[in-house]
């Protein structure tokens, strides 16, 4: 239990130039989304807060590529990001966006207020510029060498491949991710909230006020803070955002981190304009922020900032529970390489199982280090559990009981130990699913449900009932009538994690509106209570759905490859040229055309093959490092040519007469040179 009166819980705001996908669930919604349902479950007065995050660079690259306006883009994904919110069951109070109205008045007087109250330090810097885009550049649109492994695409402000974090100008060779043009800095003015002057403030309100927050969060906070901060900009030179309420500010908006966080007050506010202070001013309020591990910055030391320069008695939060990065197939969800399974195509390729999804990614959720989501584990999970487990025995104690008592729950007409020693372990899971919410340990507290659906399979096992119904029916009473309570507990463990399915359990055993109170009861179901017929609480997950999705991926994966391939031969730059020859020196070199008769490996090597040809004058052998390219069986029969007159070497032990003309990329990719059409061997090139 906490001493608030009311809880305001967020979730960070989807960025609007995409469809959500199942990382954005697993580290954000899904959790937020169980914690909600439990504390309202608890009867505690709770606010769920989000909206689509509209603004920043990202918003217009995508709107020039499409030919769109940025309006366009971001209605287009705010609509789909909503509805798929709302088809998956996450129940969110309100779900506006950073392109209302409300929003742009609420971010400009905050802005307005620190900057008339002194809070921000103004100062002219420059900055990396697209000639050819003719625009401004945030750091994660120069791309370069990464200075401290060497890997090409790394980002202005991280390396991906060593996770080094960079700035644009410790990149080598910098240039735009959008033109691929180089890039010349200009002269800008901007503002910044200067983060140094909250140092000691963060000191005690995180690492001395907050040691309870996950490990991830207080350690990432910790290392910010004692590597010193520096001034955040809270403005940039774009078009698309909300404008900088000052004079002098012409083309320049707020920056997406100090705006996007506003979001979550201006969304309150739009929602409950007469009633909002009481969300965000008031002590008896607890906030709690859902986010993944890359908004930690902004939600534990930037946001907080404002808020403390701000004054005016809003709350901090008081937990901040991010987790880490859900992969996909062993691979990095990349919404670029479009190697993600997205929401809305989940929705329509498995209709009606939303809770297996919602139930895979809490079991598997990355909580304490990043994960990673197969598509045969969401099928095995899907079987062997939520199907062979908590459906199996719920369907096995309903049916039972309209075989054997017209669906009425049965009388407790000669219990037995077993029937009272597996109620009473009830409460104590109840205990520890309540512990582990409470503590933001939501996979825990899906295994705590999900083992009260195993102790009810293995007690209906155990107990067989349909073989006690042959000899003792007071007995296969007192069986079913246990049963049953048992179901009626799962309904309300399960709320929080399977809306759906519980309101299918519901249905069938007649009931409504149980509450937490009722979990750990072992009389929830009144005798003679009447239950509906049984229905299938989850299906199967078929090989062919498996298979499906799989396809869809290495589709995705052969795309992405000939993409690269196509890029990097639009990039590829030739070899440099070598030094003049005279003709006289070119004429000395006898090139001429051949076929190659006999080919074969040559032993103990990868790369030589020994190739017999036919040049029209004679029969000899070459040596070719070509082995890599070639198998001797594809070969035999080409005609290639060949510098004849090359001084004879021996190479591992074979006399080789002359070398074949090959072509070479910069890649390291090597094809014969041919004739357009094949001409007799022995043919002179020059």
């Amino acid at each position: 239990m906490n001493n608030y009166k009311r809880n305001l819980i967020t979730c960070a705001l989807p960025y609007a130039n995409g469809p959500v996908h199942i990382g954005h669930l697993a580290g954000v919604y899904v959790p937020a989304d169980i914690y909600v349902r439990y504390l309202r479950m608890r009867g505690r007065e709770t606010l769920f807060v989000c909206g689509s995050d509209e603004h920043g660079v990202p918003i217009t690259i995508k709107a020039k590529k499409e030919g769109c306006t940025p309006q366009d883009v971001v209605d287009r994904y705010h609509a789909i990001i909503k509805k798929s919110f709302e088809d998956f069951g996450i129940d969110f109070d309100i779900y506006s966006r950073t392109s209302s109205k409300v929003h742009s008045e609420t971010a400009s007087e905050f802005f307005r207020k620190l900057y008339d109250e002194g809070k921000f330090i103004e100062k002219e810097s420059e900055q990396y510029y697209d000639e050819q885009a003719q625009t401004f550049l945030a750091d994660r649109y120069i791309v370069g060498t990464c200075p401290k492994c060497g890997a090409e695409g790394a980002y202005g402000d991280q390396c991906e491949k060593c996770g080094s974090t960079l700035s644009p100008d410790e990149l080598i060779n910098p240039h735009s991710a959008i033109s691929g043009g180089e890039l010349v800095k200009r002269k800008t003015k901007h503002w910044y909230l200067p983060l140094d002057k909250y140092e000691g403030w963060l000191k005690e309100w995180i690492l001395d006020g907050h040691k309870e927050w996950k490990t991830n969060v207080y350690g990432q906070c910790k290392s910010w803070i004692d590597g010193g901060l520096q001034p955040r900009a809270v403005s940039r030179d774009l078009e698309w955002g909300v404008p900088v309420p000052v004079e002098g500010a012409e083309g320049k908006v707020l920056y997406v981190w100090f705006d996007a966080p506003i979001g979550y007050i201006s969304n309150t506010k739009e929602l409950l304009p007469n009633d909002w202070e009481k969300w965000w001013k008031s002590s008896d309020t607890k906030l709690v922020h859902f986010i993944g591990k890359d908004n930690i910055v902004f939600h534990c030391i930037v946001f907080p900032s404002m808020l403390k320069a701000y004054g005016d008695g809003y709350i901090l939060p008081e937990n901040v529970p991010a987790n880490e990065f859900l992969n996909l197939e062993g691979d990095k969800i990349s919404t670029s390489r479009n190697w993600a399974v997205w929401l809305h195509e989940y929705l329509e390729d498995f209709p009606g199982m939303q809770d297996v999804l919602r139930y895979v990614l809490c079991a598997n959720a990355p909580e304490t280090k990043d994960n990673d989501f197969t598509w045969k584990d969401f099928q095995t999970r899907n079987n062997s559990e939520l199907v062979a487990i908590f459906g199996n025995f719920v369907n096995r104690a309903v049916v039972l009981t309209h075989k054997y008592f017209e669906g009425k729950v049965p009388a407790n007409c000669r219990p037995e130990a077993i029937d009272a020693e597996t109620l009473a372990q009830i409460p104590e899971l109840k205990r520890s699913i309540e512990t582990n919410i409470e503590s933001y340990k939501f996979r825990e507290a899906l295994k705590d449900a999900m083992s009260l659906a195993r102790l009810g399979n293995k007690y209906l096992t155990d107990t067989e009932p349909w073989a006690v119904a042959k000899t003792d029916m007071e007995r296969t009473s007192s069986i079913l009538y246990t049963s049953l309570q048992i179901c009626a507990n799962l309904a309300v463990a399960f709320a929080p994690f399977l809306p759906f399915s519980i309101k299918k359990l519901d249905r069938i055993l007649n009931v409504e509106n149980l509450g937490w109170d009722d979990l750990g009861k072992d009389n929830i179901l009144e005798v003679g209570h009447q239950l509906n017929k049984a229905e299938l609480l989850f299906a199967k997950v078929e090989d062919a759905q498996i298979d499906a999705q799989l396809a869809k991926l290495e589709a995705s994966k052969v795309a992405n490859e000939a993409a690269a391939a196509a890029a990097a031969a639009q990039n590829m730059k030739p070899a440099p040229a070598k030094d003049e020859c005279s003709f006289e020196e070119f004429e000395k070199m006898d090139i001429r055309t051949a076929t190659v008769l006999e080919a074969e490996r040559v032993p103990k090597t990868d790369k030589l093959l020994k190739l017999t040809i036919d040049t029209g004058l004679d029969k000899r052998v070459i040596v070719s490092g070509i082995a890599q390219y070639y198998t001797p069986e594809e070969m035999v029969g080409k005609q290639i040519c060949i510098l004849a007159n090359l001084k004879p070497r021996a190479i591992k032990g074979i006399e080789s007469k002359g070398m074949i003309l090959m072509a070479r990329q910069e890649d390291g990719k090597m094809r014969f040179v041919t004739p357009a059409e094949t001409l007799t061997n022995g043919a002179t090139i020059g």
